[in-house]
C-alpha cells in the first residue's frame, strides 16, 4: 500500500515538472512581426540609423522587427507604451532591453525586477500566448566598468525563470566591456550593435524561433 502510495506521488511530481517546462517554440516565419521594446539600446543612440540592433536582427531573420525603443525610458516609464504597440502591432515575439537607465539611476534592483514583471505581465494582458525574451543588462559596478569586465545583473536570470521568459544572456555585458564595441561608457557603436544582432540572432536559432 506504502509504496504504491509512493509510486502515485513520484508520478504526480513527474506530472507538474513536465507541466511547468517550456514548451519548445515554433519557429517564427519570415515577415513574422517582432516588437523589440526598449531604451536608447534598442532605439540606437551611438549608431547611424539602420545601424541599430533590431534593424539588423530583421536583416538577418526575415522578420518585421520593429523598434520600440525610447531613449530615456525606465522600467516605470515604459509601461503605459505597451496597450498602443500590441493594439497596433499583434506581435508573435517580444524582446525586452530595459533596466539600464533604472540602474543609472540607482534603483534597487529588486525594484526593476518588479517593474519589469509588471511589463511581462502586461504584455501577456493583450496576449497571454506571445513569447517574451528578455536583454540581460550589467549590473552597475565599479570595479567591472574599471577591469572592462561587466556583468549580467542577476535579476534577469531570476525573473526568466519565474516568469518562463527566453533570457538573452551575456551579449550586452559582453559588448559593454569591449572598448572597440562601444560609443560610450553604455552605448554600443555600429560595431557593438551588430555584434548584438548576431549573438541575438543565435540565441533564437538555438532555442527554436529562427530556422
Amino acid at each position: 500500500m506504502q509504496r504504491r502510495v509512493f509510486l502515485q506521488f513520484l508520478t504526480i511530481v513527474g506530472l507538474a515538472g513536465a507541466c511547468a517546462r517550456r514548451k519548445a517554440p515554433a519557429p517564427l516565419s519570415s515577415g513574422a512581426t517582432v516588437i523589440a521594446f526598449g531604451d536608447s539600446v534598442t532605439y540606437g543612440l551611438g549608431a547611424d540609423r539602420g545601424q541599430d540592433w533590431p534593424s539588423l536582427l530583421a536583416g538577418q531573420t526575415g522578420w518585421n522587427v520593429i523598434n520600440a525603443g525610447v531613449s530615456g525610458d525606465t522600467t516605470e516609464t515604459a509601461l503605459p507604451r505597451i496597450p498602443s504597440l500590441m493594439e497596433m502591432y499583434k506581435p508573435e515575439l517580444v524582446i525586452l532591453e530595459l533596466g539600464g537607465n533604472d540602474f543609472l539611476n540607482r534603483r534597487p534592483p529588486k525594484t526593476v525586477k518588479e517593474n519589469l514583471r509588471a511589463i511581462v505581465k502586461r504584455f501577456r494582458r493583450y496576449d497571454a500566448n506571445v513569447p517574451i525574451a528578455i536583454v540581460a543588462i550589467p549590473e552597475l559596478s565599479l570595479i567591472g566598468a574599471l577591469t572592462m569586465n561587466l556583468s549580467d545583473s542577476p535579476i534577469y536570470a531570476e525573473l526568466a525563470k519565474e516568469e518562463n521568459l527566453w533570457l538573452i544572456d551575456k551579449v550586452f555585458s559582453e559588448v559593454l566591456s569591449n572598448a572597440t564595441l562601444r560609443a560610450d561608457q553604455i552605448h554600443p557603436n555600429a560595431k557593438g550593435y551588430r555584434q548584438m544582432a548576431i549573438q541575438i540572432g543565435e540565441t533564437f536559432r538555438k532555442s527554436g524561433f529562427l530556422r
